[in-house]
């Protein structure tokens, strides 16, 4: 049974404990590379922003923690609890992951936590210096590999075309053409009416330069008396 505190134990005493035993440093620290990873993700409006980021990172530096304290010094598997991190990160990734219109969306962001796990595992052994770097190369692959992407022309991404005229028929009729050249098969359709205003709205996957090919033809069309083009939610 333990004994119980006695009057003289202040939260001085109690505050150079934990100052001395790294576990303040090791939480402070996962939660500034978490959050650091969390703005990023906070910047480009994912589901996983700053503080759902910042407290995985948390619970995993003191899973770690924990876990070799609840072994105790008589058992040597001190790694049992937080082995089971991954195993927790991993539904929580698979509810970022959404199937929408054919299209997979959220494995970057659950990529992301599960990363961030990681980083809060080393904060929780002391390892500062690989969780730093980790940090570091998690927010370069987020930021400059999806730019080098881009200009690259090989990256897929929707786009919602919206194209407006006087007759849906010969707008769709117009739509139909222009997609065939392209080699581009026409989904889901969504037609409305807006006093004389007819328009068709539909979404197509291809790369930028495929996209630009698609919109000056669409803009060429005689039906067509506007095309707009929306951005749809990133496949992250």
């Amino acid at each position: 049974m333990l004994a119980p505190l006695t009057s003289n134990f202040k939260f001085s005493e109690l505050d150079q404990m934990l100052l001395a035993s790294g576990v303040a440093k090791r939480l402070l620290t996962a939660c500034l590379l978490g959050g650091a990873v969390g703005l990023e993700r906070e910047w480009r409006h994912k589901a996983s922003g700053l503080r759902t980021n910042m407290l995985i990172c948390l619970g995993s530096a003191f899973f770690t923690m924990l876990s070799a304290v609840l072994a105790g010094d008589a058992n040597p598997d001190k790694g049992r609890v937080a082995s089971n991190i991954v195993q927790g990160i991993g539904f929580l990734g698979a509810g970022l992951i959404l199937h929408y219109r054919s299209r997979v969306t959220g494995l970057t962001s659950a990529a992301t936590v599960f990363v961030v796990a990681s980083i809060g595992m080393a904060c929780g052994a002391g390892l500062y210096i690989p969780a730093a770097i980790a940090t570091l190369i998690v927010l370069v692959s987020l930021q400059s590999i999806g730019v080098m992407e881009f200009h690259a022309g090989w990256k897929l991404y929707p786009l919602v075309y919206e194209v407006r005229g006087a007759d849906t028929d010969e707008i769709m009729l117009h739509v139909l053409r222009v997609l065939d050249g392209l080699g581009k098969r026409l989904g889901a359709v969504e037609k409305d009416t807006v006093g004389a205003l007819r328009r068709v709205s539909f979404t197509i996957t291809a790369t930028r330069k495929l996209h630009a090919r698609l919109l000056a033809e669409l803009k060429a069309g005689a039906p067509t008396g506007e095309v707009m083009v929306f951005p749809e939610p990133e496949d992250e």
